[in-house]
Order: structure tokens, then C-alpha cells, then sequence
């Protein structure tokens, strides 16, 4: 369904530019072309409104056309300033969506462009880190009468919705979609792993063979960008808060460390962990001349930029996205990206075939909340098996490969408690 809404854009003279980018990446989607499909027959958004705050790039302008598909009037905005494309988004006001963003805004254009978002009065979400969930809790709660239902991409996001719902203050359901198999196994891991060396690479010029790299936090993203790292030809320390996942990073063959001692041997840092304050001026002061830090946590809070400026004598843009910083002592720290999103901000972002699954579980995800909304409550819930399951097959069948099925004989072994 076309929107009535007015856009928000930089440029609409730049759609040329942005279509070609979606066609591209819906050529490299095969199992979110075929949720388009579905939806187009079944219409199951039909005369609903949705909003979508994510990263605005031409993966998510594509699920964006595939939830107009389904009926919906969409509107979208970005859930980072870095990260939007503005041609992008010019494409898609053509393709009669409403959008609400633009690349490097001011914070308070950022924060206007959100309640913008809300206040088309979603029946439904799709968030990333919570920021349109936070808004309608707080100062447009006038709307939350509209809302049904929504889903949430990122681990971020979803620790701020499992605080709501434990309070107690969440006030419609919301599914996880970063928990599902779907999502960190391959869109945390492989995703975020390529996605983040593509950044640094393209922003740096730099070799990794031969250097140091801190990666901060060993969860699914974690594992992705130190296995990316190792690959590269990179020394490979990993700090850690969960003595689980510093054995797993111990018995996958990286140097584990304090924070303390890491960052006297680090050349890179990349923080991934969803926290704050993973590396402060405590730390900086110990690094070597010339270290590089890295965010690929959601928020811009993993570095501690405010500590860091507080330490410096000067600060200067030595090339896109990276920032130099020069201690009082002489010692240079570069910062890329303004601490925010590397893999987004100073990149393209996961490869599409990594988010074809991604987005293919949000749409899936939104259908069934729609679906389900009065029965599920308002909590937080975790995606459906099923539909894990009916995105990595889709997957495979795109890939053309095929896999056994268990015989009968076969499943009735497994679920009998008795011996054979």
C-alpha cells in the first residue's frame, strides 16, 4: 500500500542511484523474494500501518518493500546517524514509502526523525535497539494504543526490552529475532565478522597480517570478528566479563586477557560486547602510539570518547571516518567512525545473502505477532522454531542443496525411552 505520508529525505534526485543499490542486493535475497511472494498473495499487513527503524541501507530498503508487499503503508527511519544511505531513501519515497532520514544528522534531528516515525501511528514495529519502543513508552505513550506488536533485531535492543518486560512496563509483545538460530549463528557470527573487517579495511588501508587485535566480548559477533581476524593473518586477544566464553575463546585458540593487559599490546580494538564503557581512558592510557579503536556494539558507548577528548590535546579528521587524537604525552589514538557502528558507518554493512535471512526472519516475525498479538501478551518472546526452520530450508533450496529427512523407524527410536 502507497503511504499519503511526507518524506523527510536529503535529496529525492538521488533514486536513480539508490534503486540500482536495491536492485543489486534483491538479486542476492532469494528467500526474502519469496516471503515477497507469499505476502503479495496473502496479504496479511493488509490496511495496517508499520514502522521500521533500522539501518537504511538497500537491504533494508528491500524488506521494507517486501512488508509493503503484504499490504502495509510503511514507514521507515534509520537506527544510526552513520548509517543511512541518502539515495536509498530517495528510492524508496518513489516506491511510496515514507521515510524519515538522513545521513549525519544533528542529535536532535536524529531524535525528531524517530518520533516522526512513530507518530504515523504503527499497528506494528520492526526495531533496532529499542529506540521506537523507548519513544512510545515514554514521550508519545498517547500512541501505544495503536500498537500490536513488533519485533526487535539486535542484542541490544533486546536487553533493554527483557528490562521492560521484567519491570513489568512493556506494553505490547515484541519477538526476538536476534535470538533465533537464524540470526546469530549467521548474521552475528559470519555477518558481523565479514562486515566489520570490511570497514576497517576499506576506512584504514591498513594490514592486519602481522598486528594485535583486541576484540572486546566473545558472543556470536565476538567470535565472528576474531575467526575474521585470525583469518586475516592477525594475533588475536580476546577480553571477557563470562568465564564461559573466555574458556570457548581459550580452547579456540586466542590469547585471552584483561582489559588492563590487552591494551598495552593492541594495534586494533574492536569492542562488540553491548555495554558501556568496555574501553576507557584508563585503558588508552597504557596503548601504544597509533592504536586503533573500534566499535561494533550498537550504541556509540562501548569507547569512551568523553574520557579520551579529556586526555588529548587536539583532535582532527586525518581521513573519512577517522578521527585522531593526540595525548598530552604525544601518542596518537585513532577513533573510527565516532565509536559508532564500524561496519555500517564506514561500510556497506552484512553481506545480502547474511541479511536475506535476517530480514527474511523479521518478516515472518511480524506476520506472526500480527497474528498472534492478543494471545502472546505483552512480553518478550522468542521466534517461532517453525519459522527458523522454514528460513533455513528456503536457504538450502536456494542453494540447491538438499538434506535427509529422518525415517519413520527413525523418529519413533528417538522419541522412546526404552532400549532397542
Amino acid at each position: 500500500m502507497k503511504t499519503s505520508l511526507t518524506s523527510v529525505i536529503k535529496d529525492p534526485a538521488l533514486a536513480p542511484e539508490g534503486k540500482l543499490k536495491i536492485d543489486w542486493v534483491e538479486a542476492h535475497m532469494p528467500v526474502l523474494r519469496r516471503i515477497r511472494e507469499q505476502f503479495e498473495r496473502d496479504q496479511p499487513f493488509k490496511g495496517l500501518r508499520v514502522a521500521i527503524s533500522l539501518h537504511l541501507e538497500a537491504k533494508t530498503a528491500y524488506l521494507a518493500k517486501v512488508v509493503q508487499a503484504g499490504g502495509a503503508e510503511v514507514a521507515i527511519t534509520g537506527s544510526n546517524p552513520l548509517s543511512t544511505q541518502d539515495d536509498v531513501c530517495a528510492a524508496l519515497v518513489e516506491d511510496g514509502i515514507a521515510v524519515f532520514a538522513k545521513y549525519n544528522p544533528t542529535p536532535e534531528e536524529y531524535h525528531a526523525l524517530l518520533v516522526k516515525t512513530v507518530e504515523t501511528k504503527p499497528d506494528l514495529i520492526i526495531d533496532d535497539g529499542g529506540d521506537l519502543v523507548t519513544i512510545l513508552h515514554t514521550e508519545r505513550r498517547d500512541l501505544l494504543g495503536n500498537v500490536r506488536g513488533g519485533a526487535e533485531e539486535t542484542t541490544t535492543g533486546i536487553l533493554r526490552l527483557k528490562a521492560m518486560d521484567k519491570e513489568g512496563s512493556l506494553q505490547f509483545p515484541m519477538v526476538a529475532v536476534n535470538d533465533a538460530y537464524c540470526k546469530y549463528l549467521f548474521d552475528n557470527r559470519y555477518g558481523t565478522g565479514q562486515s566489520v573487517w570490511d570497514g576497517i579495511n576499506r576506512t584504514t588501508n591498513l594490514v592486519v597480517a602481522g598486528k594485535t587485535v583486541v576484540v572486546n566480548g566473545y558472543g556470536w559477533c565476538g567470535k565472528g570478528v576474531a575467526m575474521r581476524a585470525k583469518g586475516l593473518g592477525a594475533q588475536v586477544v580476546v577480553t571477557e566479563v563470562d568465564a564461559i566464553k573466555a574458556v570457548e575463546a581459550y580452547m579456540d585458540g586466542f590469547t585471552v586477557l584483561s582489559m588492563a593487559e590487552a591494551a598495552k599490546a593492541g594495534d586494533f580494538f574492536v569492542t562488540v560486547t553491548g555495554n558501556r564503557d568496555v574501553i576507557t581512558g584508563a585503558h588508552i592510557a597504557n596503548m601504544k602510539d597509533g592504536a586503533i579503536l573500534s566499535n561494533a556494539g550498537h550504541f556509540d558507548i562501548e569507547v569512551n570518547l568523553v574520557e579520551l577528548e579529556a586526555m588529548s590535546v587536539s583532535k582532527r579528521i586525518v581521513r573519512r571516518n577517522i578521527e585522531e587524537y593526540v595525548l598530552k604525552d604525544g601518542r596518537k589514538i585513532y577513533v573510527l567512525a565516532e565509536g559508532r557502528l564500524v561496519n555500517l558507518a564506514a561500510g556497506d554493512g552484512h553481506p545480502a545473502e547474511i541479511m536475506d535471512m535476517t530480514f527474511a526472519l523479521q518478516a515472518l516475525s511480524l506476520r506472526y505477532v500480527n497474528e498472534n498479538y492478543q494471545s502472546i501478551g505483552n512480553t518478550v518472546v522468542n521466534v517461532p522454531y517453525e519459522l527458523d526452520e522454514q528460513v533455513a530450508r528456503t536457504k538450502l533450496e536456494s542453494l540447491g542443496i538438499s538434506i535427509d529427512t529422518l525415517s519413520d523407524a527413525q523418529k519413533a527410536y528417538l522419541d522412546s525411552w526404552a532400549s532397542h
